[in-house]
């Protein structure tokens, strides 16, 4: 007899506000009551612990307008620069690293330059799943000549692609990174005119990486020391290179390291500032770019203007008509850990799941349950929302709302309004003002053009981007300050000036050592869990469980052929998969991708198989993301009557 199968949850579009009743039970309510409800307990918070108890969860899959208002709203209505996204989750170790060597937190290049490139190294990134319209600019290079290696733990179906596929050890990235950088220093492919004239540090960083030899970095990375020579001939020599990754790198807990790690090799090479030679981090969902663009970050205003900056600070001030604090906000990660504390007491939490989408998952219910007040605005009934003293429905940004979103090519894009909204579902802007409103700010933001132009005249790097001129060109790229002139579709071509004044400030070299991953490996919990994601699903699967799709085939534990002869399952078999955190049952599946050692899972199903239990807080102490991608775990074999 089969094991019967668990149903699985739907969540419902919520079409009505909801508030929680005197029973504890969420029950319908009119506009008026549930803005009242929300606008009341922030009051209250702000009132009674100050408005650095207030925090706003600002959303990566919703308008750049949206998020300009969600940080407005923190910083003016509330007096608080606690305002993070899931950024923080994903790629805030890319924002790190690239600021801190270029000043600029974005990709380097457009798509269509991996068209045209000589040489392209997907790293920590298995596009062709996570980043499917992507890797249509990666076939297209390739079919155009382009040379592509894979760097990753598992031989992924982006793998498959590549001239070369580079299995590294999770959590060896830097020490794999260093060992090309020293082959190229040693084979003599430096380019030495870039290094001298566009970076610093250079010296420091040939003298770090002199002991990662080919023979070192083979043992401590398993890969094969002919196959990190190839790698490093290939990038150095290549035309043009393209050095894409995604959270392969940056979820660790020295995720910003590794980024500066990868960075090395472009500066080393000259690999950056021209036309198909660049960097580039993949970001996942359609405007988790323009969130941190747009200031829904806690220690940058809109435009990446620092919140330390007093003359960035009076320029907002003014056009705002209030004082904002001279200090960063907390990250995503010190709310959680504020939470705890009771140092936080209110969030205003618009468009995430962190009920099963943050690390060490029981965790962060238990921390969300100790809020005093919690406002959750979304279009589905998520797990966080049913934990929610209010519920508020908004309208789908992709298919029901006007606005703008950004890309990963820093490429700002028009979307409009398709269908009409469910219900009373209202759009997230309007919600915001009528909350503001309640607080005692009168916001008359007519429409998202509205909000884009106040934002433009904030902005320099978005000042010449009109709705007209976004609509002509089919997009533009920031920074783009005239209104007359388009953008070019690289960054930093400055450091290729002979004359030092137009080149500015020097890229840095970053001195970073290896650092293993913190939930180490032994006898109690002999696997490495790494995780990541399918191209049949989508995050949580709050919007894509919904729908069927013949790829589908829910939660697994993916071992190597080798690790399940050892354990005696076969696939379909439940098995129970704990780590020092917590246990979850999961059938197996066999993956000849991976190799001995590693399991692989991913956090689409948390109803069926809540991986997150599974996975470490340990997070970057300058991005603050979390290692999701290296878990100590180890299955046991489940005693059932069903066969």
């Amino acid at each position: 007899m089969k094991k019967p199968q668990k149903p699985k949850k739907q969540y419902p579009r919520l079409t009505h506000p909801l508030v929680r009743g005197s029973d504890g039970q969420l029950r319908g309510a009119s506009w008026d009551e549930a803005l009242e409800r929300a606008a009341a307990g922030f009051r209250d918070t702000r009132e009674t612990y100050g408005p650095d108890a207030f925090a706003m969860l600002s959303c990566a899959r919703a308008t750049n307008e949206m998020n300009y208002v969600a940080q407005k709203f923190t910083r003016v209505v509330m007096g608080t620069n606690n305002v993070d996204s899931c950024n923080r989750t994903c790629h805030a170790p890319s924002v790190a690293g690239l600021s801190a060597v270029f000043g600029s937190g974005g990709g380097t290049s457009s798509y269509a330059e991996v068209d045209h490139t000589d040489l392209i190294v997907m790293w920590g990134s298995n596009a062709r799943f996570a980043h499917p319209i992507f890797f249509q600019h990666v076939l297209k290079g390739i079919r155009n000549g382009a040379r592509m290696y894979a760097v990753d733990p598992r031989r992924t179906s982006t793998a498959e692609w590549a001239e070369g596929w580079l299995g590294l050890n999770v959590g060896t990235d830097i020490p794999l990174a260093h060992a090309v950088g020293r082959e190229i220093i040693h084979a003599g492919l430096v380019n030495r005119a870039f290094v001298e004239r566009a970076t610093t540090g250079f010296e420091a960083y040939e003298e770090l990486v002199e002991p990662w030899t080919l023979t070192a970095a083979e043992k401590v990375t398993g890969v094969p020391a002919a196959a990190i020579r190839e790698l490093a001939h290939a990038y150095a020599t290549a035309e043009r290179a393209q050095l894409c990754w995604t959270l392969g790198i940056t979820e660790h807990h020295n995720g910003t390291d590794n980024v500066r790690a990868l960075i090395n090799l472009s500066l080393l090479t000259g690999q950056v500032g021209r036309y198909g030679a660049g960097v580039q981090p993949l970001r996942g969902q359609n405007n988790v770019q323009g969130g941190g663009d747009m200031g829904a970050i806690p220690n940058k205003l809109p435009g990446f203007q620092d919140i330390l900056d007093p003359v960035a600070r009076v320029k907002f001030e003014r056009t705002w008509d209030t004082v904002i604090q001279p200090r960063y906000g907390k990250t995503l990660t010190e709310m959680f850990e504020a939470m705890e504390s009771r140092e936080l007491r209110a969030v205003y939490c618009i468009g995430e799941n962190p009920a099963q989408s943050e690390a060490d998952s029981e965790q962060a219910i238990r921390r969300l349950t100790a809020l005093d007040h919690l406002v959750v605005q979304d279009i589905f009934l998520t797990k966080t929302a049913e934990m929610a003293d209010v519920v508020l429905p908004a309208t789908a940004a992709w298919a029901e709302t006007d606005g703008t979103t950004t890309n990963s090519e820093r490429r700002v894009q028009r979307v409009r309004a398709a269908l009409v909204p469910p219900g009373e579902a209202r759009e997230d802007i309007d919600i915001l003002c009528d909350m503001a409103e309640r607080l005692g700010h009168d916001w008359k933001f007519t429409d998202s053009q509205t909000v884009w132009n106040e934002l433009r005249s904030l902005s320099p790097d978005h000042f010449g981007m009109t709705y007209d001129r976004l609509e002509e060109h089919q997009g533009l790229q920031w920074p783009c300050p005239d209104v007359d002139e388009l953008p070019a579709s690289f960054l930093h071509a400055r450091l290729w000036e002979t004359d030092p004044a137009r080149r500015g400030m020097p890229a840095a070299f970053g001195l970073v050592q290896h650092d293993p991953p913190v939930d180490l490996t032994d006898e109690a919990y002999p696997l490495r869990l790494t995780t990541g994601r399918r191209l049949d699903s989508y995050n949580t699967g709050v919007q894509s469980g919904s729908y069927a799709s013949p790829m589908r085939r829910g939660e697994y534990i993916e071992l190597c052929p080798e690790d399940a002869a050892a354990y005696e399952v076969t696939v379909g078999e439940e098995v129970r998969v704990s780590s020092r955190r917590g246990s979850v049952t999961a059938p197996v599946w066999i993956d000849p991708g991976l190799r001995p050692g590693l399991a692989f899972m991913t956090m689409h199903f948390p109803d069926e198989v809540d991986t997150n239990q599974l996975t470490i807080e340990a997070n970057c102490p300058i991005a603050g993301t979390a290692e999701f991608k290296a878990s100590a775990v180890r299955i046991e074999k489940l005693v059932s009557a069903w066969t």
